[in-house]
């Protein structure tokens, strides 16, 4: 079964996901937690680049590097779809390769229970 990926649309659940659990390594922190009116059909995930990581093109790359992970992730391995997820880079994302970035990040969501 194939679960499509559907970003965190308003303000008030980045702030409620902000106070909720996280989890961090080298290249991003996730934070996660139960939101209202979520549909549990649906993996609902936010990626988030601060201007200080670089001009737009370096952010957008991070961006789509994070969303072809998760659309891996998705098929590979079992991600708990009644979390909401936002994911925030860091800057060491850059400078590494995306085999490293993937395996870090499936480690990550392999804890998130």
């Amino acid at each position: 079964m194939r679960s499509k990926i559907v970003a965190l649309s308003k303000n008030e659940e980045f702030k409620k996901l902000l106070k909720k659990k996280k989890v961090s390594n080298r290249y991003v922190t996730i934070f996660f937690g139960h939101l209202d009116n979520k549909n549990n059909k649906q993996l609902n995930i936010s990626f988030v680049t601060k201007k200080k990581l670089g001009n737009a093109v370096k952010r957008n790359k991070i961006k789509r590097r994070l969303r072809n992970i998760m659309n891996d992730a998705v098929k590979k391995v079992s991600i708990n779809l009644n979390f909401s997820f936002l994911v925030i880079a860091k800057p060491t994302m850059l400078n590494n390769e995306f085999k490293n970035i993937k395996e870090t990040l499936f480690q990550e969501f392999r804890k998130i229970k």
